[in-house]
């Protein structure tokens, strides 16, 4: 993520986030301390913190932030449990629709949230409304990968579980746009997450897809590379990875859990002897760069792309140091001006999309 630091040229002065104090898994308290800890490294960072104000006044009190965040109260919490279409029809005067408020008024730039997925992107599509000619917006992370630029793009990883040939042509061109601006790659090279690289290979919706991408690769100023494999994924072979919400969901969870257990299984094989102990510590520095590389928390916060304003989606497991990732990729959002060039290559690329007639076989 640290790539959007090359865009800082854009704005000056304070960067106000809209954050989202309830619905993660671990409570206000945790996502109070991330951005605590974002305060400490950003002195240009302000905040309007929603949720239970006496609980988060306490909690911001505690930390001594009081004079960079602002409270807004709302009494009402989207849970993980709740359907989106029960928070569509009942979401207002809770906490997550109360901070994407703040960005549709202009009062913040970026909203961040670590709850309910679905719901987040319910309200969000209800309160920024989509961009012109965009049918399903899409999730998109940085994932960490062996290219030179340190990241490859990835999306849709859980906005929707159904994508179609045109919605995964919409996902090519929106996440080509978001390359371009987040990891300086003037033509990104797009793949189309597949069971295997073969063109034979796949769904009947897959194939049909890889026609529309590979149409507009002109129009939408990237190259196609055809379909990639899962390990391609923090691979060489494109930029831009291109799947469903459901796969690219599970993939992002698998990728989680496997750098966590990479790290439980050096601390116990460096744990395993005496000798082993002193081997660690000899190998001290290149391990906690190890560490910090494969963290899954230092890379947390999905950006909603398709929207009229900018969201970052926080894991909802994520601790302090994971809410702190997620506000500083908002801030550096923010301070780049990306959203709104973003939503400008966004619309142009969306409406090439929907002018695209489906091609079937």
């Amino acid at each position: 993520m640290t790539s959007l630091k090359d865009h800082t040229t854009a704005g000056s002065g304070r960067v106000v986030i809209s954050v989202d104090a309830m619905g993660g898994d671990r409570g206000p308290a945790t996502v109070v301390a991330g951005i605590a800890d974002s305060a400490a490294k950003n002195p240009e960072l302000d905040f309007i913190l929603h949720g239970p104000e006496p609980e988060l006044a306490k909690l911001v009190a505690k930390k001594g932030i009081q004079d960079r965040v602002q409270i807004r109260h709302a009494e009402n919490v989207v849970n993980m449990t709740d359907k989106p279409s029960q928070v569509m029809r009942n979401g207002k005067g809770t906490s997550m629709w109360s901070t994407l408020e703040s960005v549709r008024n202009g009062e913040a730039k970026v909203a961040v949230s670590c709850g309910n997925t679905g719901a987040l992107m319910a309200l969000s599509m209800i309160r920024l409304r989509k961009l012109p000619g965009v049918d399903r917006p899409a999730i998109a992370i940085l994932w960490p990968s062996r290219n030179p630029q340190g990241f490859n793009v990835m999306l849709d990883v859980g906005a929707d579980i159904r994508a179609d040939a045109q919605d995964l042509l919409q996902y090519a061109l929106m996440g080509a746009s978001y390359a371009r601006n987040a990891l300086d790659l003037p033509r990104p090279r797009v793949g189309l997450l597949n069971v295997g690289t073969e063109e034979h290979k796949g769904r009947a919706e897959l194939h049909e897809a890889w026609k529309l991408i590979d149409a507009r690769k002109d129009d939408g100023m990237y190259d196609f590379v055809g379909f990639v494999e899962g390990g391609d994924i923090p691979g060489k072979a494109c930029d831009v990875i291109v799947t469903d919400g459901f796969t690219g969901n599970i993939a992002l969870k698998t990728g989680e859990g496997t750098a966590s257990l990479i790290g439980d299984l050096l601390k116990e094989a460096f744990a395993y002897s005496p000798l082993s102990r002193i081997a660690s510590l000899l190998a001290l520095t290149s391990l906690k760069r190890l560490k910090k590389r494969i963290d899954p928390r230092r890379v947390n916060g999905g950006v909603f792309l398709g929207l009229n304003g900018t969201v970052v989606k926080s894991h909802g497991a994520a601790d302090a140091t994971g809410i702190a990732a997620a506000v500083k990729l908002a801030y550096e959002l923010a301070r780049s001006g990306f959203g709104d060039r973003l939503a400008a290559r966004v619309a142009s690329a969306a409406e090439l999309a929907q002018d695209t007639p489906n091609q079937k076989d």
